[in-house]
């Protein structure tokens, strides 16, 4: 690979790029000027809002006490009246709330009344009736009808059922009465509400006995609807005042008592909030840099990628490129550091201009709405070269990726369509990673965008802390692995002639079923592979709650066991052979339903014994990386140590039809798909990877991946999916044995050399993982050693029917079809 070259490719791209005025718009000019003139439509908008006043409705004003006051006179003579402005926390939300009542149309002082306020009154006094109506129908016992000395039995039921009618007739009037009102909260006083007040305080003040007559009286009460949001705004000041006015009701009580003020908060405890100005700043940069990092590294990676890669095609230049002296993969490398180059440069402008913007805006002073919320200081040099760090990997990543989806898109505007649903699952992990109670842990650390999306929240967040550092070099190499696959992908597509040279087709969904039914294959392509693994993961999905309440409510562990074996059955193994049979000709090819050499059995018996140890003790000493498992699965988990169960059934449930169904799917139907691709080790890695995520919880994706990449071994090998099944089986069968036998017969014992008992369980020593690796590198040694002599002569013969045409051409791809390297 020549630097030069590559130098010549990103000039060229670069230059292509800056002469494009719409590019030069959206990655340095947009940013410059967006963020400005979105603070500026913040600030006219912040100082032209105002919001509007809400309809308050008080019935039975003159029943409250006089003292304190509720209410106060309206400013304007007949106008609105307002609850007092110390009973709110802001006192300017006394003026955003309007309230009418009912001794304003009593027509004592024969005014005139305005009859839009008259009209008020009078809904809220249907509302008030239709109330009473409905409390007296909850108060009023079912049967009430039937309740004479000879009653009949059988009327109970009919009377139950025409009071229950009669009450939903009484919500839904009540309701719609509310709706079609403009009335937002009605204060329903009751009569005589104010001289239950002032004889309560008599009482106390003349340190009288309790009366209940005195202290039991009837409650205001406040209606509103929780589904309008007016009436919710409203509700919630309304409430607001009402507490306030309620607690100084309090406060005059113990005065007249002579009693403490704080006896009714006994605990009272004191908040103290020790947030310094720089941590507000350091709380708000880290939820802002995050989001708009990933965001702006992405979306400036889209068009440019769209660009070099499907607008190639379209502008018919991709031939004239091809001839030039460069390499493919100096080509890609080219193409990919233009495509970084400008994700590093929005992304970097968007921080600066909203940081600035946003700093700016937050700093202005003169008594202004933005005043209160502070001054922002800026993140610290070290922060912000973190931000460049990880910067880096997350641009290259988004680039790579970008730049292969573009290539393989036969147009621009599929390019868009091909690009947007990374978009939208960047969009997802984004907003997850912003939720306060989601930390970076070992887990996070590995995951693409996640682990350096919580990395750098928590160095912004904590600058002064170290603990954060830990995982700076998991995020790191990680990051940096999956931005280089994402660039291999992007060279593997770009040296395939049928990606770069496809032209656009039209979409017809019933010429496209007819295609798949009548010209089918002996095998599945590579695309029906990767379908039937998204289409057992979208099955999975939505099965996955009903299999939970299932487990959770289940009687016994048997039925946890009978639910297991049909959610493999029905996800797993029904769509790889619905599929087999419906998208291709040779099921016994796609499926490997061949016999193999005996020795492959030999090796799959084995294998599974000596690779048990090295899985479990790795699961033991990676415990403390993986989360905790759901409640449903450790049920499921524990009916395989349960006694009561017989271990026949035990084994059919963790081991037979996992066994059966596990590899008809993953090293039947999926890796003949993906063999496709006449690579060697790909279709076993992309198939072990499906295997390990089908699984879903973390524990089991990680072991079930790395044991698919041995079933691939031996299922490619022996040319059989009968050896993966004897294997899959075994090593299940050892997992319920480790579960059922326990570990009382390792005490005192020559055992205790090999094995170890912890917590009911057995345990591994170094002499047997020694012993374990040796046989295990030895068996897969010899299975690699067969796969490589395998794969070279299928290469060769394709070789060989490639350059013959005609039917010896014919012969070789039927050869290889059935091998399914």
């Amino acid at each position: 690979m020549s630097w030069r070259n590559i130098k010549l490719i990103f000039q060229r791209e670069f230059r292509d790029q800056m002469r494009d005025r719409r590019t030069l718009f959206m990655i340095a000019i947009l940013p410059l000027l967006l963020y400005p003139a979105l603070g500026i439509g913040m600030v006219q908008m912040l100082v032209l809002f105002q919001e509007q006043p809400r309809t308050v409705v008080v019935l039975g004003e003159n029943e409250l006490p006089k003292q304190p006051p509720l209410l106060k006179a309206a400013a304007e003579g007949d106008g609105p009246r307002r609850f007092v402005e110390s009973w709110f926390q802001i006192r300017s939300d006394a003026a955003k709330l309007d309230v009418f009542s009912d001794a304003s149309v009593s027509g004592e002082d024969g005014e005139e009344v305005d009859p839009g306020i008259r009209q008020l009154i009078d809904d809220a006094r249907q509302i008030r009736d239709k109330f009473r109506e409905r409390e007296a129908l909850r108060s009023a016992p079912p049967d009430a009808e039937t309740q004479t000395e000879n009653r009949d039995r059988s009327a109970v039921p009919a009377a139950t059922a025409s009071h229950a009618a009669a009450l939903a007739k009484a919500n839904e009037e009540l309701g719609s009465l509310f709706a079609t009102s403009q009335i937002q909260v009605l204060i329903i006083v009751p009569e005589g509400f104010g001289r239950h007040i002032a004889a309560v305080n008599r009482q106390l003040r003349e340190r009288a006995g309790e009366d209940s007559s005195v202290t039991d009286y009837e409650r205001p009460i406040i209606v509103h609807n929780k589904a309008n949001k007016k009436s919710q705004i409203a509700y919630t000041r309304v409430l607001e005042s009402v507490t306030s006015w309620e607690k100084s009701i309090l406060r005059d009580r113990l005065r007249m008592a002579q009693l403490p003020q704080t006896l009714h908060t006994p605990v009272n405890a004191e908040s103290v909030d020790l947030a310094r100005a720089e941590d507000m700043s350091d709380s708000f940069w880290s939820v802002l840099f995050p989001a708009l990092l990933i965001t702006m590294s992405l979306t400036g990676a889209f068009y440019p990628a769209i660009d070099l890669g499907a607008g190639e095609k379209e502008r018919g230049t991709m031939e004239t490129l091809l001839i030039c002296p460069a390499s493919r993969t100096e080509i890609v490398m080219g193409k990919f550091l233009t495509v970084l180059l400008f994700s590093m440069s929005t992304a970097i402008l968007n921080l600066a201009s909203m940081g600035l913007t946003g700093r700016y805006m937050l700093s202005l002073g003169g008594g202004g709405t933005l005043s209160n919320l502070g001054n922002l200081s800026p993140p610290s040099i070290q922060a912000l070269m973190w931000v460049l760090v990880l910067l880096i990997p997350l641009a290259a990543l988004f680039s790579a990726l970008c730049l292969s989806l573009a290539t393989f898109a036969r147009s621009s505007k599929e390019g868009q369509y091909y690009l947007t649903p990374l978009l939208m699952v960047t969009m997802g992990l984004t907003i997850f990673c912003l939720s306060p109670a989601v930390e970076i842990e070992p887990f996070y650390s590995i995951l693409p965008i996640v682990g350096p999306a919580l990395l750098l929240k928590e160095l912004l967040s904590s600058p002064q802390s170290a603990e954060p550092l830990v995982y700076a070099i998991p995020v790191l190499v990680t990051s940096v692995g999956y931005s280089l696959l994402a660039l291999w992908w992007a060279i593997e597509q770009f040296a395939r002639e049928e990606v770069l040279f496809r032209e656009a087709e039209r979409f017809e969904l019933g010429l496209w079923i007819r295609h798949l039914l009548r010209d089918k294959e002996p095998t599945p392509s590579f695309a029906e592979g990767g379908f039937c693994f998204i289409l057992i993961m979208l099955i999975q999905f939505a099965a996955l709650k009903p299999f939970q309440v299932e487990i959770l409510q289940a009687e016994s562990a048997a039925r946890v066991l009978q639910f297991q074996v049909i959610f493999l059955i029905v996800t797993i193994a029904c769509p790889a052979l619905f599929m087999s049979v419906m998208l291709t000709t040779n099921v016994f090819d796609t499926l490997r339903l061949r016999w193999p050499r005996w020795q492959m059995f030999a090796v799959a018996a084995v294998l599974p014994i000596v690779l048990h140890p090295l899985s479990v003790e790795l699961l033991g000493r990676l415990e403390w990386f993986f989360p905790q498992l759901p409640e449903g699965s450790g049920r499921l988990f524990q009916s395989i140590s349960d006694a009561s169960l017989p271990l026949w059934f035990v084994l059919a449930a963790f081991a037979i039809t996992p066994a059966i169904c596990e590899e008809l799917a993953f090293r039947g139907f999926i890796l003949s798909g993906f063999c496709r691709s006449k690579r060697k080790w790909l279709p076993i890695v992309l198939s072990s990877i499906a295997f390990g995520i089908v699984h879903m919880i973390p524990q089991q994706v990680f072991n079930a991946a790395l044991l698919g990449l041995v079933l691939g071994l031996i299922a490619v090998c022996s040319g059989s999916l009968f050896p993966a099944i004897l294997f899959h089986f075994v090593y299940n069968s050892l997992q319920v044995l480790r579960g059922r036998i326990g570990s009382g017969w390792v005490h005192n014992s020559p055992a205790e050399w090999f094995f170890s008992p912890d917590a009911e369980l057995i345990r591994y020593r170094w002499p047997t993982l020694l012993i374990a690796a040796i046989i295990a590198i030895v068996l897969l040694r010899w299975l690699v050693n067969q796969r490589l002599g395998v794969s070279g002569t299928i290469i060769a013969k394709v070789q060989i029917a490639a350059a013959e045409p005609g039917p010896l051409r014919e012969t070789a791809a039927v050869e290889n079809t059935s091998v399914q390297i």
